[in-house]
Protein backbone atom coordinates (compact mmCIF):
# COMPACT_ATOMS: atom_id res chain seq x y z
CA UNK A 1 0.00 0.00 0.00
CA UNK A 2 1.47 3.42 -0.90
CA UNK A 3 2.23 5.96 1.81
CA UNK A 4 0.87 9.47 1.15
CA UNK A 5 1.66 12.61 3.15
CA UNK A 6 -1.22 15.13 3.18
CA UNK A 7 -0.76 18.80 4.09
CA UNK A 8 -2.54 22.09 3.37
CA UNK A 9 -2.80 25.83 4.13
CA UNK A 10 -6.02 25.60 6.10
CA UNK A 11 -4.98 23.52 9.08
CA UNK A 12 -5.31 19.91 10.14
CA UNK A 13 -9.06 20.21 10.83
CA UNK A 14 -9.92 21.67 7.40
CA UNK A 15 -12.86 20.14 5.58
CA UNK A 16 -10.93 19.66 2.32
CA UNK A 17 -8.06 17.85 4.02
CA UNK A 18 -10.49 15.58 5.88
CA UNK A 19 -12.36 14.79 2.63
CA UNK A 20 -9.12 13.93 0.87
CA UNK A 21 -7.98 11.68 3.73
CA UNK A 22 -11.33 9.89 3.69
CA UNK A 23 -11.15 9.41 -0.09
CA UNK A 24 -7.71 7.81 0.20
CA UNK A 25 -8.74 5.42 3.00
CA UNK A 26 -8.24 1.85 1.84
CA UNK A 27 -6.05 2.97 -1.07
CA UNK A 28 -3.06 4.31 0.86
CA UNK A 29 -1.52 4.71 4.27
CA UNK A 30 -2.15 8.39 4.97
CA UNK A 31 -0.08 10.65 7.21
CA UNK A 32 -1.29 14.19 7.89
CA UNK A 33 1.08 16.98 8.86
CA UNK A 34 -0.61 20.38 8.63
CA UNK A 35 -0.66 23.69 10.40
CA UNK A 36 -2.47 24.05 13.68
CA UNK A 37 -4.52 26.82 11.98
CA UNK A 38 -4.82 28.48 8.59
CA UNK A 39 -1.99 30.44 6.97
CA UNK A 40 -2.15 31.72 3.43
CA UNK A 41 0.56 33.39 1.42
CA UNK A 42 3.35 31.92 3.56
CA UNK A 43 5.16 30.55 0.52
CA UNK A 44 8.56 29.03 1.25
CA UNK A 45 9.15 30.91 4.50
CA UNK A 46 10.63 28.59 7.13
CA UNK A 47 10.16 28.99 10.87
CA UNK A 48 11.94 25.81 12.04
CA UNK A 49 8.88 24.64 13.98
CA UNK A 50 10.17 21.22 14.97
CA UNK A 51 9.73 22.07 18.67
CA UNK A 52 6.07 23.14 18.20
CA UNK A 53 4.51 19.86 17.12
CA UNK A 54 1.28 18.45 18.54
CA UNK A 55 0.41 14.82 17.92
CA UNK A 56 -3.30 14.68 17.08
CA UNK A 57 -3.71 10.96 16.33
CA UNK A 58 -1.76 8.06 14.90
CA UNK A 59 0.03 9.38 11.77
CA UNK A 60 -1.37 12.89 12.30
CA UNK A 61 0.32 16.05 13.61
CA UNK A 62 -0.40 19.79 13.85
CA UNK A 63 2.49 22.23 13.58
CA UNK A 64 2.65 25.84 14.71
CA UNK A 65 4.83 26.96 11.83
CA UNK A 66 4.66 27.85 8.17
CA UNK A 67 3.12 25.64 5.47
CA UNK A 68 6.62 24.72 4.26
CA UNK A 69 7.58 23.73 7.81
CA UNK A 70 4.92 21.04 7.73
CA UNK A 71 6.69 19.18 4.96
CA UNK A 72 10.19 19.80 6.32
CA UNK A 73 9.30 18.55 9.81
CA UNK A 74 7.29 15.61 8.45
CA UNK A 75 10.12 14.37 6.26
CA UNK A 76 12.97 14.97 8.72
CA UNK A 77 11.40 14.33 12.13
CA UNK A 78 7.98 12.71 12.16
CA UNK A 79 7.57 10.06 9.49
CA UNK A 80 9.39 6.77 10.04
CA UNK A 81 9.65 6.23 6.28
CA UNK A 82 9.69 8.49 3.23
CA UNK A 83 6.22 8.85 1.70
CA UNK A 84 5.63 7.75 -1.86
CA UNK A 85 3.75 10.98 -2.56
CA UNK A 86 3.06 14.37 -1.00
CA UNK A 87 -0.34 15.95 -1.69
CA UNK A 88 -0.81 19.62 -0.83
CA UNK A 89 -4.48 20.59 -0.56
CA UNK A 90 -7.47 20.45 -0.83
CA UNK A 91 -7.64 24.10 0.24
CA UNK A 92 -10.70 26.13 1.13
CA UNK A 93 -11.39 28.50 -1.76
CA UNK A 94 -9.48 29.08 -4.95
CA UNK A 95 -5.70 29.43 -5.19
CA UNK A 96 -5.78 32.70 -7.13
CA UNK A 97 -2.44 34.29 -6.25
CA UNK A 98 -0.89 36.30 -9.05
CA UNK A 99 2.53 34.94 -8.20
CA UNK A 100 2.85 31.20 -7.48
CA UNK A 101 5.93 31.84 -5.32
CA UNK A 102 3.70 33.33 -2.59
CA UNK A 103 1.56 30.21 -2.48
CA UNK A 104 1.84 27.89 0.52
CA UNK A 105 0.49 25.12 -1.71
CA UNK A 106 3.36 25.64 -4.12
CA UNK A 107 5.86 25.95 -1.24
CA UNK A 108 5.06 22.50 0.11
CA UNK A 109 5.49 21.02 -3.35
CA UNK A 110 8.88 22.71 -3.70
CA UNK A 111 10.03 21.58 -0.24
CA UNK A 112 8.97 17.98 -0.82
CA UNK A 113 10.74 17.93 -4.17
CA UNK A 114 13.93 19.51 -2.84
CA UNK A 115 14.15 17.31 0.24
CA UNK A 116 13.30 13.82 -0.93
CA UNK A 117 12.04 13.43 -4.45
CA UNK A 118 15.15 13.86 -6.54
CA UNK A 119 15.13 12.74 -10.19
Amino acid sequence: MPHILLTNDDGYQAEGLRALAAALEGFATVSIVARAGAQRGGAVADAAAADRVQRIAEREWAIDGTPADCVIVALHKLLPEKPDMVISGINHGANLGENVYYSGTWARRVRARCITFHP
